[in-house]
């Protein structure tokens, strides 16, 4: 939002000049503030990481711009704060400490835990998987990863997702993969509503227009029964070649008509309830008898030896994927 000064000082005087306009333009307009971040990643001095970086010094300014970011988040009453660690990851591993590197991200996790409690801000802290780019290997990698670190180091309380799905194609997964994945675990706190060419090897944040992906994470979103105080955000942008001012207009209505669509398909594929009855009565055999005890936690593998040896082979059953996938069509 403001210029990088040339010292710490100066950076929080430009900041505190332009989001005092911004906070005047929110009170005129009610425009709210879906989330604030910091740019830890772009200044020469976060070339080897922000929290992860094995200097000290480097660390500690990352903390110290990190603490101005959570004064604005509250000043400007932010709903969710993100953390993209662009630079958290490593080129090589003949240079790195990542069980140390990993420590001291979590550690620096657990100051912003802390500082957010001090000063009272009442926001969602969101962190967004990004599996390479600009680092070679991120350690934020996908949902799982994310996921995985998070309950590691004891933070999976104060934390959620916000997933980009152009990263989570990036990271070899299908466009709504780490959507859903966030999702069941209950870590699905808002979308960084873009799309990316898949065929590509890197982040083109193009603005999503294929229906079919937007149903996806949108039949995802009402089954966990919202993404308040999450939401969808677009980072995106019109093409180089798209060089109309009009461009940009079309790309922003086209998107939100696009997961507008998506949310009414959704809402039909959940109400007509085919799809669900038929998930339903695949998975069935886990309603009763050893299928209920396994889905309770009670069964042993002693059980299972028993079943097997009174029941003998089980029967092979097809998954259909063509005649579901041909239903989920009729809806698009």
């Amino acid at each position: 939002m403001a210029p990088e000064g040339s010292t710490l000082k100066e950076s929080n005087m430009n900041l505190d000049e332009i989001t005092d306009l911004a906070l005047q333009l929110q009170k005129q307009t009610g425009v709210k503030v879906l989330w604030v971040t910091c740019n830890l990643f772009a200044h020469p001095r976060y070339m080897n990481g922000a929290a992860t970086n094995p200097d000290c010094h480097v660390l500690a300014y990352a903390g110290a711009q990190l603490k101005k970011g959570l004064d604005i988040a509250k000043k400007l009453g932010a709903e969710n704060f993100v953390f993209w660690g662009g630079r958290e990851g490593f080129l090589s591993m003949h240079n790195t400490d990542v069980s140390a590197e990993l420590k001291h991200m979590a550690n620096f996790f657990k100051m912003a835990v802390k500082y957010k409690e001090k000063i009272g801000l009442k926001c969602q802290f969101l962190i967004e998987p990004k599996p390479k780019e600009p680092c070679r290997h991120q350690y934020d990698y996908d949902a799982m990863s994310v996921i995985g670190f998070l309950k590691h180091f004891g933070l999976e309380n104060h934390f959620k997702l916000n997933i980009e799905p152009n990263h989570t194609t990036l990271a070899g997964h299908s466009y709504e993969h780490d959507v859903v994945m966030a999702s069941v675990f209950g870590m699905l706190g808002s979308v960084d509503a873009n799309t990316g060419s898949p065929d590509l090897g890197w982040d083109t944040d193009q603005f999503p227009m294929d229906i079919r992906n937007t149903t996806m994470v949108m039949k995802t979103v009402i089954e966990q029964g919202g993404l308040q105080p999450g939401g969808l955000n677009f980072d995106a942008k019109v093409r180089r070649e798209s060089t109309d001012l009009e461009d940009l207009f079309i790309a922003h209505i086209g998107a939100m008509d696009t997961f507008a669509r998506g949310l009414r398909n959704a809402v039909r594929i959940i109400e007509d309830g085919i799809i669900t009855d038929k998930l339903k009565e695949r998975y069935s055999s886990f309603s009763h008898g050893l299928g209920q005890k396994v889905e309770d936690g009670s069964a042993t593998l002693e059980d299972m030896e028993d079943y097997i040896q009174q029941n003998g082979e089980p029967n092979v059953t097809s998954g259909k994927q063509e005649k579901y996938e041909s239903i989920f069509n009729h809806y698009i």
